[in-house]
């Protein structure tokens, strides 16, 4: 018997060993469903305004074909790819003398090749561009669609910027009009303005930045000046100009592009001045009379949220080919809300060219951080039901649950108290939920067929004959 009870205990103590402490991987969230009811707030806001533009849902899945999503970012982006290891065996065959442990050095993306195939999603529009060319026979051009879904990216886990994070996307491709970019500017006026978040909007054109490398002498540098130029905000001017010279840019050309990282403060002076520098480019003309246009026409719609032109906005993704749009919160540092711009030929990569797109993206999980420390959401959503029934239990508790049909089928969101507890505890139950409104039916109501309402804001309560119920509680 001794024996036996030793070994049961030893098992218990083993038991207690094994328990887990749960956790969940850097840069990613629980969320709880207070936090859920104001994500969705955010959610539905930007889905309804998308769909009073005109624009049509579409889904992707998580995870794509490595090959469909390497190259489309950059250098940068790509090392910020979360690969997926193939199933089953996928180290059979990798110890050989082709691609061994030991040279694995040389061998390196001929390994990953082969036990990652798959990788999770990096961002919407290149799974996005995917989609159009698979489908292309099924669509109507130009095709408008949005897509809110999560995303991933192995970057450093910091306030404002996690490992996983949702994207609400908006894109129009197959058209080339301006038209297009100034629908884009409305929609995120008109978003902010909904959520009462005031925002700047900047404005650049990858073309501009283009001339500039030309006009610099060195249009082979332009992906590394215009990903050195992207993170002037962060880092400032000094650093943007040592990363230029590891990047290889001559010193001389440098010298000549520190003036302009402080230009295109204000709209037109801004303008003028790269427009003179850039005469000798028809790249970097055609960016600056597109960009004028585009001011202009925004200049004769009401947009309530500020915009400009900013020339050191740059956007890294090497997909970029015009517009290019950034949203940042006005008094808050943290970094864009929102951004996106016109891709010329990125259905090209997977056949279909000749395609021009432009769209921009809503960083939902920024936009929660930003309205939540600026107590920007509204009192009415802190709660998803709208009244609770007190449980008296016995045929008090049949009767209300009769009443709550009758209120759910009139689409008001109510339930009921699970237990006869005490009133006390079933008050604190509500309170801590905060629902609104608490509905007692006990004898005295059945038998006059009336309902108390008590509003929990107050403490004031009122008697509602039962028939009445709805109109008391409709919003």
């Amino acid at each position: 018997m001794n024996i036996i009870c030793r070994f049961f205990l030893h098992l218990q103590k083993r038991l207690v060993l094994s328990v887990q402490k749960p956790s969940i991987p850097k840069g990613t969230r629980d969320f709880t469903p207070e936090e859920m009811v104001r994500r969705n707030f955010i959610f539905d806001v930007i889905r309804e305004v998308f769909r009073l533009f005109g624009y049509q849902p579409i889904e992707t899945p998580a995870m794509e074909n490595l090959s469909t999503l390497l190259g489309k970012y950059g250098e940068e982006g790509d090392k910020l790819l979360f690969r997926i290891l193939n199933s089953g065996n996928y180290l059979e065959g990798m110890l050989d003398a082709g691609c061994g442990m030991r040279d694995m050095g040389s061998n390196l993306q001929e390994f990953t090749r082969r036990i990652a195939e798959k990788g999770l999603r990096y961002d919407l529009t290149v799974p996005f561009a995917r989609f159009v060319v698979q489908h292309r026979n099924d669509l109507i051009f130009p095709f408008k669609r949005f897509q809110i879904q999560p995303v991933w990216r192995a970057d450093r886990p910091q306030k404002g910027r996690y490992r996983e994070f949702f994207q609400c996307d908006v894109d129009v491709i197959g058209s080339n009009s301006l038209l297009n970019e100034v629908e884009l500017v409305q929609i995120i006026d008109t978003v902010f303005q909904r959520l009462k978040l005031p925002v700047l909007i900047r404005l650049n054109n990858r073309k501009i930045l283009a001339g500039i490398a030309e006009a610099l002498g060195a249009p082979e540098k332009f992906s590394d000046i215009t990903v050195a130029i992207d993170k002037l905000d962060k880092t400032g001017t000094e650093a943007v100009c040592n990363e230029l010279a590891l990047r290889g840019l001559a010193p001389d050309a440098i010298a000549r592009l520190q003036p302009l990282l402080a230009a295109g403060n204000g709209v037109r002076p801004g303008i003028d001045a790269i427009a003179a520098l850039l005469e000798a480019s028809p790249t970097g003309c055609k960016g600056v009379e597109e960009l004028q246009r585009l001011l202009s026409l925004l200049n004769g719609l009401t947009i309530v949220n500020p915009y400009e032109f900013d020339l050191t906005l740059a956007r890294g993704l090497s997909y970029y080919t015009g517009t290019i749009i950034e949203v940042k919160a006005i008094g808050v540092p943290i970094g864009s809300l929102c951004g996106g711009g016109r891709y010329d030929d990125l259905t090209g990569i997977f056949g279909m060219q000749g395609v021009s797109g432009v769209g921009v993206s809503f960083g939902a999980d920024r936009i929660y951080d930003v309205m939540l420390e600026g107590n920007l959401f509204p009192d009415t959503i802190r709660s998803s039901v709208k009244a609770m029934f007190v449980n008296f239990g016995g045929q008090e508790e049949r009767h209300c649950l009769k009443l709550l049909s009758i209120l759910r089928q009139a689409g008001i969101t109510a339930e009921i108290y699970p237990d006869p507890d005490k009133i006390r505890k079933q008050m604190e139950y509500a309170h801590r939920r905060q629902i609104p409104c608490v509905l007692l039916a006990g004898k005295d109501e059945m038998e006059t067929g009336t309902v108390a309402i008590k509003d929990m804001k107050t403490g004031v309560q009122t008697i509602c004959p039962s028939g009445d119920l709805i109109t008391m509680l409709a919003p």
